[in-house]
This record gives C-alpha cells, sequence and structure tokens, in this order.
C-alpha cells in the first residue's frame, strides 16, 4: 500500500494550477443518466471517486470515453442496459448512490445499494427518500437496497427539507427535471457546486430557477439533450493549498481558482495574519506568508456560504502552529475530528471535546507516522508534515487519491520535498 514521505521546513514558492471539483463532477457525471444523447465534460478530474463512478455507469449501460490521464470525459447513456446499482460498487464510494433519482426519473424504476455510513458519521438518505416519496415514487429497503418505482413517471412536488443537506437538494433537483409539473425544494442547499449542476442541467434542456438560494423550482420536461460543460474549479482543493502555503510559508499563486467561493476561508486566513492577494477576474488566489507568525483563530463550520466542513481538518493543521489557542467547531458532521489524535503524534496540543476542538498552538511540529482516516483528514496531516521539521509519512493513501489530482506534482512544482513510497520502495 502507497505511502506519502513529506520533508517538512521547507517554504512554497510558486503556482497550483486548481482542478475540476470532485463534490460537483460525481453529480454531472450522475445526470448524464437522464439523457439518452452523449453528454462531454471538459475539466473533469482523474480521481479515484470520478474513476469509480464511471465504473458503475459503465454498469448500468452508460459507454463511456476517458481515456487514462485527459480531463475530457464523454458519458453516452443511449440505451440503459440495467437499472441495478449493486453493493459491491456503491459501497466504494457514498455518491454512487445518486444514480437512483436519474434511473428513477429516466427509466420509472431503480435498485441501488444503500451507501451505509462512513468514518465522518452516519449521513443518512432519509431526505433523498422522502423528496422521491413525495414525487410519488413507491419504495421499499430490503436487504440493503432500495427499491423504487415510478412506473407513470414522478410527479412534481412542494418539499421542504427539515435542515439543509447538500446531497438531498442535488439528488432531488436531478429527479425533479423529468417529473411531470412543477417541482419546488425549499431550505436548500446554496452550494457553488449546486448552481453548477444547474447549469449543466439548464444547457440540457431543463427548466430550473433559484439553484445557488434556499429555494429552488423545476418545471419538469419530457426529455434532456446532450450538452457540454465545463466542471467547476474544486473550491476546497484551492482552499487545501491556500492553508498549505500559509503553514508551510512561502509565496504561492492558485490558477483557476474560484475565488468567489472562497470567502470565509480568505477572511480567516487574513485574520490570521496571512496575506491573501483574491482576484475574481483573474481567478487567482495570492497566499505569502514569509517570517511572520501566524495567529490563533477561531472557527465554526457552516453551510455555504459560512466556513465548509471540508476545509476544517486543513485549518486545524494550520492553528497548530498559530500564536494562541484557537476553538473549531464542527456542526455539520459528527465524528470529524479523527485527524486530531493524528496531527497530535506530530507535537500538536488539541483536545476534543464533543464538536469542539481547543487547538494551542505549538512552536513548531516534528515529523512522524500517521494514520489518513479520511479524504479531508488526509490532506490535514500532509499539510502540517509540510510545516513539521523532519520526515513524516502518511499511511493510507488511497485516501488523497480520491480527491486530489496529482497532489505530489503539485507540491513539488511549489518546492516542497514530497514523494509516494510504495512498498518496492521499502
Amino acid at each position: 500500500m502507497d505511502r506519502l514521505s513529506i520533508i517538512g521546513g521547507t517554504p512554497l514558492n510558486g503556482r497550483i494550477p486548481i482542478s475540476g471539483a470532485k463534490n460537483s463532477a460525481l453529480k454531472l457525471m450522475a445526470a448524464a443518466l437522464l439523457t439518452d444523447e452523449p453528454v462531454t465534460f471538459h475539466r473533469m478530474p482523474n480521481l479515484a471517486d470520478t474513476r469509480f463512478l464511471s465504473e458503475l455507469l459503465q454498469t448500468l449501460g452508460v459507454e463511456v470515453y476517458w481515456p487514462k490521464g485527459e480531463n475530457t470525459c464523454r458519458l453516452n447513456a443511449a440505451e440503459l442496459t440495467s437499472t441495478i446499482a449493486p453493493y459491491e460498487q456503491v459501497r466504494k464510494m457514498r455518491a454512487s448512490f445518486n444514480v437512483l433519482g436519474p434511473l428513477l426519473a429516466r427509466a420509472g424504476h431503480a435498485t441501488v445499494s444503500l451507501p451505509g455510513g462512513c468514518a465522518i458519521g452516519a449521513r443518512p438518505v432519509d431526505l433523498h427518500l422522502k423528496a422521491f416519496e413525495a414525487m410519488g415514487a413507491d419504495l421499499k429497503i430490503e436487504e440493503g437496497y432500495v427499491k423504487a418505482a415510478a412506473i407513470h413517471g414522478l410527479k412534481g412536488a412542494q418539499i421542504v427539507f427539515p435542515f439543509v443537506s447538500v446531497g438531498a437538494t442535488e439528488h432531488a433537483m436531478l429527479a425533479a427535471t423529468l417529473a411531470k409539473g412543477e417541482t419546488v425544494l425549499e431550505n436548500t442547499a446554496q452550494e457553488p457546486e449546486i448552481a453548477d449542476l444547474a447549469d449543466c442541467l439548464i444547457a440540457m434542456g431543463a427548466k430550473i430557477s433559484g439553484a445557488g438560494t434556499a429555494t429552488i423550482r423545476i418545471e419538469g420536461v419530457e426529455t434532456l439533450s446532450g450538452t457540454e460543460h465545463n466542471v467547476m474549479t474544486d473550491r476546497i482543493e484551492a482552499g487545501t493549498y491556500a492553508m498549505a502555503a500559509a503553514a508551510a510559508g512561502g509565496d504561492v499563486t492558485l490558477e483557476d481558482a474560484p475565488v468567489e467561493a472562497l470567502t470565509a476561508l480568505v477572511g480567516l486566513l487574513r485574520q490570521s495574519g496571512v496575506t491573501v492577494d483574491a482576484d475574481a477576474e483573474a481567478h487567482t488566489l495570492r497566499i505569502q506568508r514569509n517570517g511572520s507568525a501566524l495567529k490563533a483563530t477561531d472557527v465554526d463550520t457552516q453551510p455555504h456560504p459560512g466556513f465548509p466542513t471540508d476545509l476544517q481538518a486543513q485549518f486545524m493543521a494550520l492553528m497548530t502552529v498559530a500564536d494562541g489557542t484557537s476553538i473549531i467547531r464542527e456542526n455539520i458532521f459528527e465524528n470529524r475530528f479523527m485527524h486530531a489524535p493524528e496531527l497530535s503524534r506530530l507535537g500538536a496540543d488539541i483536545q476534543v471535546r464533543g464538536r469542539e476542538a481547543v487547538v494551542k498552538g505549538v512552536s513548531g511540529l516534528k515529523g512522524a507516522e500517521v494514520m489518513a482516516t479520511d479524504l479531508r483528514a488526509s490532506v490535514s496531516l500532509v499539510i502540517a508534515g509540510l510545516a513539521a521539521e523532519g520526515e513524516t509519512v502518511v499511511n493510507r493513501i488511497y485516501h488523497l487519491d480520491r480527491g486530489f489530482e496529482r497532489l505530489e506534482e503539485k507540491l513539488t512544482g511549489c518546492g516542497a520535498n514530497v514523494r509516494r513510497r510504495g512498498e518496492e520502495d521499502e
């Protein structure tokens, strides 16, 4: 199993191009099931997760043209040969569950494995299922599978989510595009990825308004057509590299950065003593810290436009070397502080109390062997390793491969000493 070796203490200097957004790409790929015409995505990130989903789509009969290493992906669901998404594939990645809505809307029935829990919390899918029931679907759960049917088609409905859910918002929106009549989704998530999905669906012929606000309206259409779409760039990847530069020091410019989607992070970095030049027109984010001390800064994770939970672990890594004490509150997922004990192995001083972590900054971290527990936690260890003295070895980096395209290449291009090690290197 591969490991990542990081020799810390070297400032980062250079430019890093930001890839397409994983959290958007996965839902966009599911949208290709809604039409029998080809859909082409540009800036599709080459990740373990996007490749996993392409394999599942092929199981359903989708023709996939996506040469290895390329960022243009063509999906053609001209004929669905199956409406069953098996456990062996859905278990690999939670987002695979999002094929249920498109299959139900287009084919009238689907059998999809429940995704189960995950390392950062249970994340139940009951909001997804209640939305489909509101649109007239008959559902039953047997032997770990959701069996759904809407033989006469889905019908428009008014759906009020009891709490904000990105996944449920996107999934209901996908299904509603082919439902008869109008669907109104209220208390919806407002993440930029939802607007990106809506833009693609509109280009396919869907009638959607309000995406990116708390109320989304979808007027169902009979069919959707093919299209070409540029996947939005990844705000989580951009934020991660911004904090890597802040932790290691130096001068890094992020290219193709979704600047307007990172307002909450930019404000916190500036509070922390980092110089940030955000240019929304040029889509660049320049991060500078040359010798200045970091200042402890509190943060609460919130739905967009608040501080994203997917950047919480990275910000904690940054605060481990800040002057003073910072309090980090996780309001989105339970059990999302599993990186804290691993950061402590590098010398961090972190006390976790339920959904709150108290981080007392230390004068320096020292390299150690650590274990990745999930995608965002794993990259927090990379950030800490870049700031630490000596060698840090991150184990189970298959988590990193799920969400960061060419991580080592991008970091070494800015002067970092980062190397992937396989068993043959031991």
